[in-house]
């Protein structure tokens, strides 16, 4: 491409420079103008064709007049003697001189136009850059075996390649094919895995494409790539679209999102309408898309007749991690103790892409150590990693502040290994990572998605822990490394009061506070008066001091098991589950 434009800017310049050799500058004047130029000795010669006067400056220049009279022109350059000379009228051999200047250099560039309509590949270059950026998958290589942790989105799926397979079954009962599926899930959940699996399934080709590529510097070219893209697949349907993050180019026309009706994206918008739901036969061609913010959408594109079905594409629950986990390890040598539940357990909230950098990060660390298989601790390492950072080596920590640590840690775990509705503890460690100077590991034993107020509780208990510990060792030399506890705590026991409606009866069963415009504080006069922000605020104080209390009595009662704990910290610095048990005893059913 640079050297084609760089043709083009030599053939310019060559044609000007023979229009206008040596580089001259030429400067049209009147007669009477050329006649003083010839008086004050800036002409040094001149030449004179018919009525055509020019003369060549002593600066190297040339200045051109016109003239029907030349009596007063001779005379004076006769007085000043400036040499002249005259020569007959153009004939046709100078005009096809002339047009031998000005026809090369426009042959040249008929030439590069020519070239570049050949690389364009039969549509130039301009034709090339309005064509679709969408690629074209002929042999899908992926299925639905390939695709976990989003059963019902696969059945969803499923109902897909059936119409395309045997599209007459559904339509002999009046059924329509849908147009369009939208695939609605979090980044990292899938949305491509799946799209490429209905495609796999169903054997037809797929073009693939994402949203951005379509919108342009330039008005129009979005519009013509969307075009360009439903031609191709008219060619290969029935076949399938798939646009990834859809709401680069589908967002809401009109507003403070858009330019104007003008504005290139809503051009493209519009263009997508058209080719998905317009007067044009699309039978046989089916349109998915993706996106993570389907509220961002035009109410256009996600209406019935062009994104008919919305298929949600959540975030795995345990047993659906259990299943991407075991997917994503076929590749990897496993070491008989790796427990993959174990392993689903402790990464609530991470996506099928978060999993697979899991494991991933789990086999570097494998190799690094020059093992022949991934272990249970490479991938519990992985996972602290990705969780809460690198390991932060060397003497970060005094021998005093090892010692709280390893108190105040202890202190997280015998709580919440004494609490029946708190989480498994899982691990104890003092090894500093990220931010944090130790930490425990609390595993679920399944997803909750409705908390009890028996488990609120069993956290705030779990998290008063750490201080408790450190007031039993320290006593009032306590120190700030129970910060984000007392963040958190409060925040849970305020969420109990003012949201769950988990506190006093006087309080009523209500929420308090609007979420619309931030924290509690910033309530208006119609969500309560002062008065009722007091008796929140005795609420959550009365709630925190019986919660305080009761962990306080708790670790003091198993003051010698805390101790054990701290003991073996300092000596090991991480202390697993099975070591806790041993330690502990039983934990208490809940």
């Amino acid at each position: 491409m640079f050297l084609i434009w760089l043709l083009i800017l030599g053939a310019v310049l060559a044609a000007f420079m023979m229009m206008n050799p040596a580089g001259t500058q030429t400067q049209e004047l009147s007669i009477s103008e050329f006649i003083t130029r010839v008086e004050t000795g800036d002409v040094a010669s001149v030449m004179i064709s018919g009525d055509h006067v020019r003369g060549a400056t002593t600066s190297r220049g040339t200045i051109t007049a016109y003239t029907t009279d030349r009596t007063e022109l001779t005379r004076v350059m006769r007085e000043h003697h400036v040499p002249y000379r005259e020569e007959p009228p153009p004939q046709t051999g100078n005009m096809l001189m002339l047009l031998l200047k000005l026809g090369i250099p426009v042959l040249l560039l008929l030439f590069l136009f020519r070239a570049m309509k050949n690389a364009g590949g039969g549509g130039g270059m301009i034709q090339k850059a309005l064509a679709s950026k969408a690629t074209l998958h002929t042999e899908g290589k992926v299925t639905f075996k390939d695709v976990a942790g989003v059963d019902e989105a696969v059945e969803e799926c499923r109902d897909l390649v059936e119409f395309l397979k045997n599209p007459s079954r559904f339509m002999k009962l009046g059924g329509r094919v849908p147009k369009g599926i939208l695939l609605i899930g979090e980044s990292g959940c899938g949305k491509t895995l799946l799209a490429r699996a209905v495609a796999g399934e169903s054997g037809v080709p797929f073009f693939t494409a994402d949203a951005s590529s379509f919108v342009e510097m330039f008005v129009g070219v979005g519009a013509s790539r969307v075009r360009d893209l439903f031609e191709q697949a008219r060619k290969k349907r029935p076949c399938i679209i798939f646009i990834d993050e859809l709401d680069a180019v589908g967002k809401k026309r009109g507003g403070l999102t858009t330019g104007g009706g003008h504005d290139e994206r809503e051009q493209t918008l519009n263009q997508l309408l058209i080719a998905m739901d317009g007067f044009s036969a699309n039978e046989g061609i089916i349109v998915m898309g993706a996106t993570n913010r389907p509220e961002t959408l035009d109410s256009a594109l996600t209406r019935p007749g062009r994104f008919d079905r919305q298929v949600v594409v959540p975030r795995p629950d345990i047993n659906g991690r259990v299943d991407i986990l075991k997917v994503h390890s076929q590749k990897i040598p496993l070491a008989a103790d790796v427990d993959l539940v174990v392993t689903a357990r402790g990464t609530t909230g991470m996506t099928g892409a978060d999993l697979e950098n899991l494991l991933n990060e789990a086999a570097l660390y494998a190799a690094k150590l020059n093992k022949d298989k991934v272990s249970m601790a490479d991938i519990e390492y992985a996972r602290d990693k990705i969780f809460m950072g690198p390991e932060r080596k060397g003497d970060i920590l005094s021998k005093a502040e090892k010692n709280v640590v390893a108190h105040h840690e202890s202190g997280h775990a015998l709580v919440g290994w004494l609490t029946p509705d708190a989480d498994p503890v899982h691990r104890v460690t003092i090894v500093p990572r990220g931010k944090a100077l130790g930490l425990t590991w609390s595993l679920p034993t399944q997803d909750v998605k409705l908390f009890r107020r028996n488990q609120l509780l069993a956290q705030i208990d779990v998290l008063y822990g750490g201080r408790m510990a450190e007031e039993l060792v320290l006593g009032e030399d306590i120190t700030t490394g129970a910060r984000n506890d007392y963040e958190r705590l409060t925040a849970i026991a305020r969420a109990m009061i003012t949201d769950y409606a988990m506190g006093p009866e006087d309080l009523g069963l209500r929420t308090f506070g609007d979420k619309e415009r931030g924290f509690i504080f910033e309530h208006s006069e119609e969500d309560f008066g002062a008065t009722t922000a007091s008796r929140i605020d005795a609420a959550v104080d009365s709630l925190l001091k019986a919660r305080r209390a009761r962990v306080r009595e708790l670790i003091q009662e198993h003051k010698d098991k805390l101790l054990a704990l701290a003991a073996m910290l300092l000596e090991q610095e991480t202390v697993e589950s099975g070591e806790l048990e041993k330690l502990f005893g039983p934990r208490p059913a809940a």
